[in-house]
């Protein structure tokens, strides 16, 4: 292996290992995050509910990826500001937002609405405690990753700045999300590949 790959491996290695270490940090008293979004999701799938998921900037992005991948699931699963994003109309739709540092004034907007047409809001956040989100949320999923409120201050140059340790957490939180619900709602690989897009 040359110099150049091994330096690679190795900062690819601290990275992962960083955003792994994440998962090894007690919630209490919040459930876990994992087991929160899955009996959600599954609730959501058993009454023939809507998912529809929100979020800003590279939380927004993450978001996407699973919004895909819950449609790939065979659930009815909508980002937020889509142009085919239906309404959200009852207890047995849900909406998932990540307000990381706690809130932002969309976000907040988007759960008030949310809940005043009867909706169920499950909110990702790394504040559970002080966000302004958290007052719309009928679920809190606390994830105990750095984020733009607590950066600054480092003597040194981080290795992931700024809200990158919580954004990478929840690339990697959603995928352990879809594999167990994949098992819950019975869903083999054929029939999720089935459900990908032929129009690429």
């Amino acid at each position: 292996m040359s110099a150049q790959n091994t330096s690679m491996s190795s900062l690819a290695s601290q990275i992962c290992n960083q955003i792994a270490s994440i998962f090894s940090n007690p919630t209490t008293p919040h459930a876990p995050p994992l087991d929160l979004m899955v009996a959600e999701l599954a609730t959501t799938a058993s009454q023939n509910g809507r998912v529809f998921l929100y979020g800003v900037g590279r939380e927004g992005l993450m978001l996407k990826a699973l919004c895909m991948r819950l449609a790939h699931l065979g659930l009815s699963a909508h980002f937020v500001f889509d142009m085919t994003t239906p309404p959200i109309s009852s207890a047995a739709d849900l909406l998932v937002a990540s307000a990381g540092p706690g809130g932002f004034s969309t976000v907040d907007a988007i759960c008030s609405v949310a809940r005043s047409h009867g909706g169920r809001v499950l909110l990702l956040t790394a504040q559970p405690e002080s966000g302004s989100c958290v007052k719309n949320a009928t679920t809190v999923a606390y994830l105990p990753a750095q984020t733009m409120a607590d950066d600054g201050g480092e003597q040194s140059r981080p290795l992931m700045p700024m809200g990158s340790v919580y954004e990478g957490s929840m690339f990697v939180l959603f995928e352990m999300v879809i594999y167990k619900l994949g098992e819950v709602l019975g869903q083999t690989p054929d029939a999720v590949r089935s459900r990908h897009t032929n129009l690429e």
